[in-house]
């Protein structure tokens, strides 16, 4: 798992200063590619090597308001690293209080600059290795 700190700004809230919903999957998405990072995963380097990494899918099940100001911990987790597809889930969290605001998921694949499906194992054997590495590591 992987912790990601997010400050609420008022730009993510509305008038009642609570957050838009979009958010939450914006902030899954910078926690996403953080985790990465922290694996060793650098995704800009990934996609000059040709690798890009769309969504197929994303998920996310609102529990309790955010608002601006807040803090959140957006708590990342790899739960599947295969050659063509990878899923992870989240879990955000008020830092201050522990209480749970959103939860959700999300699923990606790898593919070309042109849009045709990659085998991570063939592209780059080295990053499923650290990919996988993740779901081995202690939670």
């Amino acid at each position: 798992m992987y912790s990601y700190l997010h400050k609420v700004q008022y730009y993510e809230t509305d008038q009642m200063r609570v957050v838009h919903h979009a958010n939450y999957i914006r902030w899954m998405e910078e926690a996403r590619l953080a985790y990465l990072n922290s694996a060793g995963v650098d995704y800009a380097d990934m996609e000059q090597r040709g690798i890009l990494s769309p969504v197929l899918s994303v998920s996310c099940q609102y529990r309790s308001m955010t608002r601006f100001g807040d803090t959140v911990r957006v708590e990342a987790t790899l739960i599947e690293a295969g050659s063509v597809r990878y899923r992870l889930t989240y879990r955000i969290v008020d830092s201050e209080s522990g209480t749970v605001r959103a939860e959700g998921e999300s699923s990606h694949c790898f593919v070309s600059p042109e849009g045709r499906v990659l085998s991570l194992k063939r592209a780059d054997a080295a990053l499923l290795a650290k990919m996988q590495a993740e779901l081995e590591a202690p939670r």
